[in-house]
């Protein structure tokens, strides 16, 4: 099975897809599909379908939901060919890909691929890679990471309170991983190639202190000094009227740096002690 939930869903057997058209049979294949090989318990499957209020039919509209998925599963798997591990006796069934336990469904990928764990564990790589010292591999693996991403991870799925939380800690694990990957290419002298890239983060991201301050020390280093104050400048009219915050002390100082063309300024942008994601819309 190969799930892709980093941008559209699809999810596919036999190279068939199995991704439902209906709504609410979409929703319960994303959240399956991102905890693959995991039980997904009953109760959060409600949730996510209905929220707090779910109707009493929930339970056997849930179940009506599945037995559908089986369906496009079970067809799915009558496109093995012969040879292929999945004939004879051998062959799985609807029920052995999706399962139903105890307590909730498990949807098993037979070790098929997931661009999410793909993700993880190149960006994982990457930040070795950082804590290493070895930069350009370090850039190598996160942009092979972040390159898995098409858009918003599940960005054609209807999504309730389960997908939406997955939603924002996927972005949350996207941005980690762009932010080391532009410090990892600031260490490596890449500044200019930055700025355009830097340029349509920070509109998007106006709250983001560690994408500011990388943007200010590409405009620094590509000798645009006056430009780097006004982004500070910017985001901090930004923060003051968004959040009633002022920018963090580790920005602070990257601008009196810039101010006074200290030395310090050949060194990566300080990580904020907690930036702030407000993307535009």
């Amino acid at each position: 099975m190969n799930i892709e939930v980093l941008g559209a869903l699809a999810v596919t057997e036999n190279g068939v897809s199995i991704t439902p058209t209906a709504p609410k049979p979409r929703q319960v294949l994303a959240l399956l599909a991102l905890h693959a090989d995991r039980v997904v318990p009953v109760s959060a499957l409600i949730e996510e379908l209905w929220g707090a209020a779910p109707p009493r039919s929930a339970r056997t509209t849930l179940q009506t939901y599945v037995l559908q998925l089986r369906e496009l599963i079970a067809a799915a798997l009558e496109k093995g060919e012969p040879g292929d591990g999945m004939g004879g006796e051998d062959r799985r069934t609807a029920k052995d890909v999706l399962v139903t336990m105890p307590s909730g469904y498990l949807l098993a990928s037979g070790d098929g691929q997931s661009d999410v764990r793909a993700f993880e564990r190149l960006a994982g790589t990457g930040y070795r890679a950082m804590d290493a010292g070895d930069f350009p591999a370090a850039a190598r693996q996160l942009r092979e990471a972040l390159a898995l991403w098409s858009g918003t991870a599940f960005a054609d799925v209807q999504a309730g309170a389960q997908l939406e939380m997955e939603i924002k800690r996927l972005e949350e694990s996207r941005l980690c991983a762009l932010d080391q990957r532009i410090e990892a290419d600031l260490r490596l002298g890449r500044h200019r190639e930055l700025l355009a890239e830097l340029t349509v983060l920070v509109n998007r991201y106006r709250t983001h202190e560690s994408l500011h301050g990388q943007f200010m020390l590409a405009l620094y280093r590509s000798g645009r000094r006056g430009e780097a104050l006004e982004v500070y400048q910017r985001l901090r009219a930004t923060l003051v009227r968004d959040l009633g915050l002022e920018p963090s002390a580790g920005l602070r100082r990257l601008q009196r740096s810039i101010l006074t063309a200290n030395p310090e300024t050949a060194a990566p942008a300080p990580r904020a002690a907690k930036d702030r994601l407000v993307p535009t819309s």
